[in-house]
């Protein structure tokens, strides 16, 4: 094993975990972007948050969040019988027509292309 691949066991003070602790403890806050922006895996966050009792009943640590995506919705008439869908992310425009009929298919592709 050479230098440069040797891992070597870090060790964080008591106050630095308390800050991400209470990071983490935010309304609306994403373990895994405080995690992100104090340089430590998210993992190590959960643990730290499980470890303090800071961890609520309603927040799963294995659960990650997702943005909220508006849409704009129209009623359809009566004579439509597919979801229409405009979508942009980044530099990516997408118009999708989907049968109502696979409205579940419909699902399953969008969280795919979200991600």
């Amino acid at each position: 094993m050479d230098a440069l691949s040797k891992r070597t066991r870090r060790y964080h003070s008591v106050e630095f975990k308390q800050q991400v602790v209470d990071a983490c403890s935010q309304p609306g806050a994403s373990i895994a972007a405080v995690a992100l922006a104090h340089g430590i895996n998210a993992n190590l966050a959960r643990r730290w948050l499980r470890e303090s009792g800071s961890v609520s009943a309603s927040r799963s640590p294995a659960v990650e969040t997702i943005d909220f995506v508006p849409l704009r919705l129209e009623a359809p008439d009566a004579s439509s019988r597919c979801i229409h869908l405009e979508l942009r992310r980044g530099g990516s425009q997408v118009s999708v027509d989907w049968p109502v009929q696979a409205a579940h298919e419909l699902g399953v592709w969008l969280q795919a292309w979200l991600r």
